[in-house]
């Protein structure tokens, strides 16, 4: 049986209308923490052109691949091991990558290298796209991300939240530049940096 996010499932529309005015002239595409698959094969119909390319740990694979073995699509490629602490990044470079609700749920370390690896993988003009819930200047955005952080931290005290300002940094220190902050539904953001 195919894994299954109800937050993947409502959230694909909003997150598809930005994706159309950031990444429609990207050919090759890295999404780093696929989870499930369901942002793979939804945004790989979206963009048949658009090479995307899954990857996440060793234990998720086998629910990516379903998906995408359901939804049959050429431009969706199966799943490369991708822990960013410890495996090394694909040999190759991309014009795009995207992640979705993947910063709060590692470990700051694991945040730092996550970032300076997408500033290797990246293009030159390259866009980065990451979603999900942030912090500015150290606050919470409504009360409903103060009870998740604290839900997050007494499931795993290393996750959290992240400051935007934070992220900001380690995105300038990989070469790239905040091209535009989305406001999302249920007080999410979508984050777009392009590489210097």
């Amino acid at each position: 049986m195919k894994p299954f996010s109800e937050a993947c499932e409502q959230n694909k529309l909003p997150i598809l209308e930005v994706l159309k005015k950031e990444i429609s002239h990207c050919k090759k595409l890295l999404e780093l923490g696929s989870g499930t698959g369901q942002h793979a094969v939804y945004f790989g119909q979206q963009f048949p052109d658009l090479i995307w390319q899954t990857s996440d740990v060793t234990g998720a694979h086998a629910g990516i691949q379903s998906w995408i073995d359901a939804a049959g699509l050429q431009n969706v490629l199966p799943p490369i091991a991708l822990d960013v602490m410890t495996d090394s990044w694909p040999g190759q470079e991309y014009d795009s990558v995207f992640s979705a609700n993947t910063t709060h749920i590692m470990c700051w370390p694991a945040v730092e290298k996550m970032l300076e690896g997408i500033g290797k993988v990246l293009l030159p003009q390259g866009t980065f796209c990451l979603y999900g819930p942030f912090n500015y200047n150290g606050s919470y955005t409504s009360e409903s991300n103060a009870r998740f952080d604290e839900w997050l931290k007494a499931r795993d005290p290393e996750s959290a939240i992240r400051d935007f300002e934070a992220l900001n940094r380690l995105a300038d220190d990989a070469g790239l530049t905040l091209k535009k902050d989305y406001a999302m539904p249920a007080n999410n953001r979508l984050l777009v940096w392009v590489k210097r």
